[in-house]
């Protein structure tokens, strides 16, 4: 049986409509991300694994909700160590609902999110950084950040196209590793340094604004000292093993979007131009696979 601690913090829900479940069941990514107040910005942790990296890294918990048998079992450590949150518990009939699937850890978690870090914050020491282009399958942001993570990358920086790494199936699908490895959002900027939401070329108060990508973040990554890679098929395309580009202290390797890949101003922007060779008549993989063998390939040079 629970200890006290955990039984007085327990509540059994057995209604897929009750409010406790509303962060859960019915709120959107969007609702939960709540862009116009980002300082209340939530998420959803899945499986006591994917939670206790988040807790490491310092997010903190706002509710739990468990399969009651998991409560003694592989849900105990987290309990344990969220202290004066509120613990529900709930059928395998109602997760699987709320999740559309069997989860087989019986575990989610509401926590709070955290503010981001600069982009400046991320590559000051970096040497390796993978850089998303309007990846918009949160599926493939998970698993690009998995394998970053992994495969000698520093960190990871977003356009704002991309799907937030937060959202509940990237972060499932990442297996926690977005909270082991920094990443950030790219925004754009005046020419006088101060900061943009969207990217546009116009002119305001007389400064000219540029646009958050290409434009801004790749200025920024060259003032930085970053060498620049896109991974994508054109008549100058390098192979992913030129020397040269291995070679390279600083570089920042470069994903566009599954199917349209990256933008014509991207490549023509970067300073290289890199293809994984294929075989087969195959023309290309999936960004996700592409970015496992470019990061593995281009991290070589990175090794911990």
């Amino acid at each position: 049986m629970a200890d006290k601690l955990i039984t007085d913090r327990i509540k059994k829900i057995g209604d897929f409509d009750a409010p406790e479940l509303d962060i859960y069941a019915r709120f959107t990514e969007a609702q939960l991300l709540n862009k116009d107040r980002p300082e209340d910005g939530l998420f959803i942790a899945e499986s006591p694994k994917v939670i206790l990296r988040a807790l490491d890294a310092g997010y903190l918990p706002v509710s739990i909700l468990t399969e009651e048998r998991h409560i003694e079992g592989e849900s105990r450590e987290v309990i344990a160590r969220c202290r004066d949150i509120p613990v529900y518990t709930a059928g395998f009939d109602v997760l699987t609902r709320l999740t559309g699937f069997p989860l087989t850890r019986g575990m989610l978690c509401a926590m709070h999110r955290k503010p981001l870090p600069s982009a400046e914050e991320i590559c000051r020491s970096a040497k390796r950084i993978a850089v998303l282009e309007n990846v918009m399958n949160p599926t493939n942001v998970g698993a690009i950040i998995r394998s970053a993570a992994a495969l000698n990358m520093d960190g990871v920086l977003l356009t704002p196209g991309c799907s937030n790494p937060l959202y509940r199936r990237a972060v499932r699908v990442s297996m926690g590793t977005v909270f082991q490895i920094p990443w950030s959002i790219l925004e754009g900027g005046d020419a006088d340094g101060s900061r943009e939401k969207e990217g546009s070329e116009t002119k305001k108060n007389g400064t000219r604004k540029t646009k958050v990508w290409p434009g801004a973040g790749m200025t920024l990554l060259k003032e930085l000292g970053f060498r620049t890679a896109a991974m994508a098929l054109t008549d100058n395309s390098v192979g992913i093993d030129d020397e040269k580009v291995c070679g390279e202290e600083k570089l920042a390797i470069i994903l566009g979007t599954e199917g349209e890949g990256l933008s014509p101003e991207t490549i023509a922007a970067c300073d290289y131009t890199v293809r994984i060779p294929m075989s087969h008549g195959v023309d290309s993989l999936n960004v996700a696979a592409a970015s496992a063998v470019a990061f593995w390939q281009l991290g070589r040079g990175n090794r911990k």
